[in-house]
């Protein structure tokens, strides 16, 4: 691993306090960067997530789906969870905290944007960080990009109708429309760039080309990750340092949520006896989110400044220190599991 994965917690805790303090000294700058949209969608963030995304796109090889038969029960509890029981965990917990909990400290239309930003988390399964994790964890690399390869499949898929039925049970109105050019734009998009990447890149049947292209991309993946952390602070700037209430009240369910999904996912890996190596990645793509895409929905449904995108930019916040911990208790606890 280089020096941002080995400090990852410190790049990004460093780029939320330079986003917030630039957000309340130059907000003006932010508020023209904020301008910059096109069909609900901010340009500057969308270039920078594409920066970002498009190197772990091409990391994906899909060909690797064709060993998804060999050890299915990692592969079935990562699918089980990612799919079937974290949406409807982070919806549950949304409603029961900004409708029960928290009613009384926050007005309804304000509750139902957290609530949205919360769905939009919890319905996007981790894609970007989850090799760190994996490597974090000492997990089989090969495992892990079947596991990733066939989320990201699925995510092109379900994503979208995901979404709209927990938004709407939830009583938010949301236009399909930019729902699914969302989808394409950050998930189908980058997806096909990546595949058709590295397809060129394969036909000499030469892979240190690509690997040398992926030591090329990979400085921009972390400019784009960080400069997307900068920016979003930035956005939240004057919310996160008026309201530290807000932050707080979006964080514990969230909370709760990331510890309770890793908590039922480890226990099935033990349940089902999966070696360390498959278990511990398992369970950190099962509990971890694809913040990026989670942001950038947000942002294009419900905009900028709004309770849905601050929720995922709280879900940020939270994401890489819970990550590392759980990390850290994963490999501490290895030895509850046999090996390979």
């Amino acid at each position: 691993m280089g020096i941002f994965e080995r400090y990852l917690s410190l790049w990004v805790a460093l780029c939320i306090g330079l986003g917030v303090v630039l957000g309340n000294l130059i907000p003006s700058q932010f508020t023209l960067i904020a301008s910059l949209e096109w069909a609900h969608v901010n340009l500057v963030v969308a270039v920078l997530i594409w920066v970002m995304i498009y190197p772990m796109m091409v990391q994906i090889d899909f060909s690797a789906i064709k060993d998804v038969g060999k050890k299915p029960k990692g592969l079935a509890l990562t699918l089980v969870i990612n799919w079937l029981i974290k949406p409807f965990t982070m919806a549950a917990l949304g409603w029961l905290f900004f409708k029960v909990f928290f009613a009384s400290l926050v007005d309804p239309q304000t509750a139902n944007e957290y609530i949205a930003g919360m769905i939009l988390l919890g319905v996007a399964p981790c894609t970007a960080m989850v090799f760190v994790w994996s490597q974090l964890t000492k997990g089989d690399a090969n495992y892990t990009l079947v596991q990733v390869s066939v989320n990201d499949i699925i995510m092109i898929f379900a994503f979208a109708p995901i979404t709209a039925f927990l938004l709407d049970v939830s009583d938010i109105q949301v236009p399909w429309e930019t729902l699914l050019f969302s989808v394409i734009l950050y998930v189908v998009l980058p997806l096909i760039a990546g595949i058709t990447t590295r397809k060129l890149l394969s036909k000499n049947d030469d892979p240190k080309r690509l690997q040398r292209l992926l030591s090329r991309l990979k400085p921009w993946s972390v400019i784009g990750l960080l400069g997307t952390v900068v920016l979003l602070f930035g956005f939240q700037a004057e919310t996160i340092l008026s309201q530290p209430l807000t932050i707080l009240l979006i964080a514990i369910p969230l909370l709760i949520q990331t510890y309770g999904i890793f908590a039922i996912a480890y226990t099935a890996a033990k349940a089902l006896k999966l070696p360390y190596n498959i278990a511990a990645p398992a369970c950190m793509i099962s509990t971890s989110n694809f913040f990026e895409l989670a942001v950038a929905v947000a942002i294009s449904l419900f905009g900028l400044h709004s309770g849905a995108a601050l929720a995922t930019v709280v879900g940020v916040l939270v994401e890489v220190p819970v990550m590392l911990s759980l990390v850290y208790f994963a490999n501490k606890t290895q030895h509850w599991f046999g090996e390979q």
